[in-house]
C-alpha cells in the first residue's frame, strides 16, 4: 500500500479553490440585481453548477481506484466511441446558440466534444507511447497523431464549435514537441496562428511576423527546405487570412474580429462587447466593488457573464487583488502539473499530464485574452470557473486521471 501522503494533495486544493472562486462568481452573475434581467433557466445555473461540482467529486474520487494502464489500454477503444457520438450528434444532436454539439440524454444535454477531448488526448498519448521517433526524416508518426486530432477538429467545425476547434489546435504542437518533433518544425506549426493576429492588427505587422518566425526558424533548425517552406507558408498565411476578412466571413463574423482591433468603430453593435467587459474590469480598481455590487455585472451588461465574461465578473467585484489571485492560483496548477509529468518516468503518464496542463492552459489564454481585448473573442469558457457542466466534469475527469498517474508512478513504470 502507498502512502496517502504522497497523493498530491495541493492540486485538489487548487482545484477546490478555482471551482468556489466560479461558484461566486456565477452567483453574483445569475442572482442579486442581475436576476430581474434574466429567464428563470439562467438564474439557475449556480444551483446546477453546483451539483456538477458534486458529481465531479465523486467521478474524481472514483477514478482514484481504476489501475492506471487501464487509460492507455482503452484509448483506442474510448476514442472510437467518442467519435461516434459526436457523428450521431452532428446528425441529431440538439442546436444551442447556433452550435448542433449538444447530445439530449434523459434530462441533461452532453457536449460530446468535451468528452472527446478526453479521449483524443488519451489516444494520442498513446499512439506516441511507443513511437518516440519524431524526427525531420520520420514525419509518419507525427502526421498520424495529426489526423488524431484533425478527425474530431473536423466534426466539431461542422457542429459550428470553432472555439473547442481551437483548443485541440492548442495542444496537438505541444504533444508533438513534447514527443520529440524538431524544434524548427514545432515553431512552425505554432507560427500560423502568430501570424494571423498580427495580420488582423494590420496585414503589414502579419509581413514582420512572418519574417521573423522565418529568421526564427532558420535558426532553430537549419534546414534550408524548413526555412523556404516558412516563408511560403507565411505568405500563404497572410494572403488566406485578408481573403478570409474580405471574402469568405460574413459581414456579422468579419465585424467581430475587426472590432477586437478597434472596438470603437461599432461601440453600440459588434464592439459592444469588448468595451463592456474592459469597462467591467477597469472599474472593479485595485479592491474591487465589492460582492454583487459591480454595476456592469448587476445590471446586465455584461454579455454570457457567467461563461465566456466571468473574468470580468471578478475583475469588477473583486479588483486587481481577486483577479491576481486567479490568475496566481491557475499559475500554481500549471506549475504542479508540469512537475508531476517531469518526475513520471513513463512516457504515456508523462505525455498525459502535459496534454492536460496546455488544455487548461489554451482555455486560460483565449478566454482571459478575450475578456481582456488582448485576443478577438472566441467563446471558450475559463476551465473550473465558468458555468458549464460538460466542461467542468470533462477537466475534472482529465484532472482525476493525472492525479491517478501520478500517484501511481512507481507502479506504472513496470506497465511497458
Amino acid at each position: 500500500m502507498q502512502d496517502k501522503r504522497e497523493f498530491s494533495w495541493s492540486v485538489i486544493f487548487l482545484w477546490m479553490a478555482l471551482f468556489t472562486f466560479g461558484l461566486i462568481a456565477i452567483y453574483s452573475a445569475t442572482q442579486g440585481e442581475v436576476a430581474q434581467f434574466l429567464p428563470t433557466y439562467i438564474q439557475e445555473n449556480f444551483f446546477r453548477q453546483s451539483l456538477w461540482i458534486s458529481i465531479s467529486l465523486v467521478v474524481l474520487i472514483v477514478i482514484q481506484f481504476v489501475p492506471p494502464r487501464t487509460f492507455q489500454e482503452g484509448a483506442y477503444l474510448f476514442y472510437i466511441v467518442s467519435i461516434i457520438l459526436m457523428i450521431i450528434t452532428l446528425l441529431f444532436g440538439v442546436e444551442i446558440s447556433g452550435s448542433r454539439s449538444w447530445l439530449q440524454i434523459g434530462p441533461m444535454n452532453l457536449q460530446t466534444g468535451e468528452i472527446t477531448k478526453i479521449a483524443t488526448i488519451l489516444a494520442a498519448a498513446s499512439y506516441l507511447t511507443n513511437r518516440r521517433d519524431i524526427s525531420s526524416e520520420n514525419l509518419k508518426t507525427a502526421l498520424i497523431t495529426v489526423l488524431i486530432f484533425a478527425i474530431p477538429i473536423i466534426l466539431l467545425v461542422l457542429q459550428n464549435e470553432t472555439g473547442v476547434a481551437i483548443v485541440y489546435l492548442g495542444i496537438l504542437p505541444v504533444v508533438l514537441f513534447w514527443s520529440g518533433l524538431p524544434y524548427g518544425i514545432s515553431a512552425l506549426m505554432v507560427s500560423p496562428a502568430i501570424i494571423v493576429y498580427f495580420t488582423i492588427l494590420d496585414w503589414r505587422l502579419g509581413i514582420i511576423a512572418a519574417l521573423i518566425s522565418t529568421i526564427a526558424i532558420f535558426l532553430l533548425q537549419r534546414r534550408v527546405w524548413l526555412t523556404v517552406t516558412s516563408l511560403v507558408f507565411g505568405v500563404l498565411v497572410i494572403v488566406g487570412a485578408e481573403v478570409a476578412l474580405n471574402q469568405v466571413l460574413q459581414p456579422h463574423q468579419r465585424a467581430r474580429i475587426e472590432s477586437f482591433a478597434n472596438p470603437t468603430l461599432d461601440p453600440l453593435g459588434a464592439g459592444w462587447n469588448v468595451l463592456q467587459a474592459k469597462t467591467a474590469i477597469g472599474s472593479g480598481g485595485f479592491q474591487g466593488k465589492g460582492f454583487m455590487e459591480g454595476t456592469q455585472t448587476q445590471l446586465r451588461f455584461l454579455p454570457e457573464q457567467w461563461t465566456d465574461f466571468i473574468f470580468c465578473v471578478v475583475g469588477e467585484e473583486f479588483g486587481f487583488l481577486g483577479a491576481s489571485t486567479l490568475i496566481l492560483l491557475y499559475s500554481l496548477l500549471f506549475l504542479k502539473l508540469l512537475s508531476m509529468a517531469a518526475n513520471h518516468k513513463h512516457p504515456f503518464a508523462q505525455l498525459m499530464i502535459v496534454s492536460v496542463t496546455f488544455l487548461y492552459f489554451t482555455h486560460f489564454i483565449v478566454n482571459i485574452g478575450s475578456a481582456t481585448a488582448l485576443l478577438p473573442i472566441i467563446g471558450i469558457p475559463l476551465p473550473f470557473i465558468s458555468y458549464g457542466g460538460s466542461a467542468f466534469l470533462t477537466n475534472t475527469i482529465l484532472l482525476a486521471i493525472c492525479l491517478n498517474l501520478d500517484y501511481n508512478k512507481r507502479s506504472l513504470s513496470i506497465y511497458r
